[in-house]
């Protein structure tokens, strides 16, 4: 069974037992947190698709920590100018653990 649920924005697939990586929660570390927004539900080849959601469908997940991604250098340059710019960035992300789904 897994399920298509929306978490800030983005879409991702979501089994019972797999970790996500996901932007920035406001959430503790060990700290029990729901979503609510279910777009598809498949059970065993029985799929259920939501306008736009899927009626008491939720995933319950668990924060396990609160990390940092890899950095990602964005270079800016115009030849033959002599403008050359520099920026480093890496993203925030939330590790959370897929406890259960109810559908």
């Amino acid at each position: 069974m897994y399920v298509i649920v929306d978490i800030q924005g983005q879409q991702f697939k979501a089994e019972a037992g797999k970790r996500l990586y996901v932007h920035r929660l406001a959430a503790d570390q060990g700290a029990a947190v729901e979503f609510d927004k279910v777009l598809l539900v498949d059970n065993d080849g029985t799929v259920k698709v939501g306008a736009p959601v899927v009626e008491g469908a939720k995933v319950v997940c668990e924060v396990l920590s609160h990390l940092k991604g890899e950095r990602i250098i964005v270079f800016k340059k115009k030849r033959r100018k002599g403008y050359r710019k520099r920026n480093g960035h890496r993203q925030c992300f939330t590790e959370v653990l897929i406890k259960e789904i109810v559908a």
